[in-house]
């Protein structure tokens, strides 16, 4: 093993690479220069990361993002929604929605370009405006749904039949949903409701504040997550399916390190995480898909879909099972973003 000196800057952004990233024959471990603006000068070999490795580090830009919601004003929304309901707190939406608008300029840009690619023709502001109220909306809801005032919505559920089946074998599955819309709803479902045993997994490092409110709402709720990179993670999935469990996942967002694909996604290559089917294939349980679409109003529809009673995949042409599957998933999430555009969550850049 060799090691090689970084050539960032002091103000550049590193990445730390494993080895099985780099197409070489020679192992380093190497910091990269990521920043672009940077040129390297050097008499060292010089390596280049994978195609894969520098677009799952582009897709994991989520992550950087910094959370908005602070302690203070999480509590007063919650105030005004318990205490003068939500009718009042829908109105006071619309201005909150027009601050966002004007100050979350890299939000605004990436909703603009999103709301572009999704309908096939150029956005105009009122469209951002929508976009950013349709997520308001499914937030302020969900501290309804974390209080199980469950009655205050028309949920229709489609295919449910689908969900049941699973629950009565006594068996777990995968059920894999998306930042489309709500999964808040679902979960609610399940767990409030006892509709059907559920966990989740769940990276509760992000969005600190947010998560922190959200589970005091409801602490059984949040006794429910499975956080994902733990040394149990794996034990506890496996240990949950087998006592017939469904284990919900949303398959959208690139963790830190997992392992990523490209898939086809709205007209464009886009890097999705190719862990939930790792994982499906690993527990040897089928996949069920959700989708839980806010239809404005009190009104939310939840889809349900069968992707797979079994993933397998072959030793012989194991990226290319997976690259199957993923896309799979991938052209129902396509599918139902066209159905509920506004219903897209992730205001990062997310296409390579």
């Amino acid at each position: 093993m060799r090691g090689l000196p970084s050539p960032c800057a002091d103000n550049a952004r590193p990445g730390e690479f494993r080895p099985g990233a780099f197409e070489q024959n020679v192992v380093y471990f190497t910091t990269v220069c990521v920043d672009k603006r940077l040129p390297v000068l050097s008499d060292q070999p010089t390596l280049l990361p994978s195609r894969s490795t520098v677009n799952g580090l582009h897709a994991r830009r989520w992550a950087e993002l910094a959370e908005r919601g602070t302690p203070a004003m999480l509590r007063l929304i919650n105030w005004i929604a318990v205490r003068m309901g939500r009718w009042a707190a829908r109105l006071l939406l619309y201005p909150i929605t027009l601050y966002f608008l004007m100050s979350a300029h890299a939000a605004r840009r990436i909703s603009h370009e999103y709301l572009k690619r999704v309908h096939d023709h150029p956005a105009h502001w009122w469209h951002v405006f929508r976009h950013f109220h349709c997520f308001a909306a499914t937030i302020l809801d969900r501290v309804y749904l974390l209080r199980g005032e469950f009655q205050r919505f028309d949920v229709t559920l489609h295919h449910k039949e689908i969900l049941h089946r699973q629950v009565e074998s006594g068996k777990g599955c995968i059920l894999l949903g998306s930042h489309l819309g709500s999964f808040e709803v679902l979960r609610t479902l399940g767990v409030t409701q006892q509709d059907f045993p559920l966990k989740v997994l769940m990276d509760t490092a992000h969005n600190e504040n947010i998560t922190r409110f959200l589970d005091a709402l409801n602490p059984e709720i949040a006794n429910t997550v499975i956080v994902p990179d733990q040394p149990d993670t794996l034990l506890r999935v496996k240990e949950s399916l087998d006592a017939g469990f469904l284990i919900g996942a949303l398959g959208d967002r690139v963790s830190s390190d997992g392992k990523t694909k490209q898939c086809h996604f709205l007209s464009g290559p886009a890097t999705f995480p190719a862990g939930p089917i790792l994982l499906a294939a690993t527990m040897h349980c089928p996949v069920i898909l959700f989708f839980g679409l806010y239809r404005g109003g009190n009104h939310y529809e939840i889809y349900f879909e069968q992707l797979a009673e079994k993933v397998i995949l072959n030793r012989d042409q194991r990226a290319e099972d997976i690259q199957y599957w993923m896309q799979r998933y991938v052209d129902r999430l396509e599918y139902y973003t066209r159905l509920a555009p506004y219903n897209w969550f992730n205001f990062y850049p997310f296409w390579d």
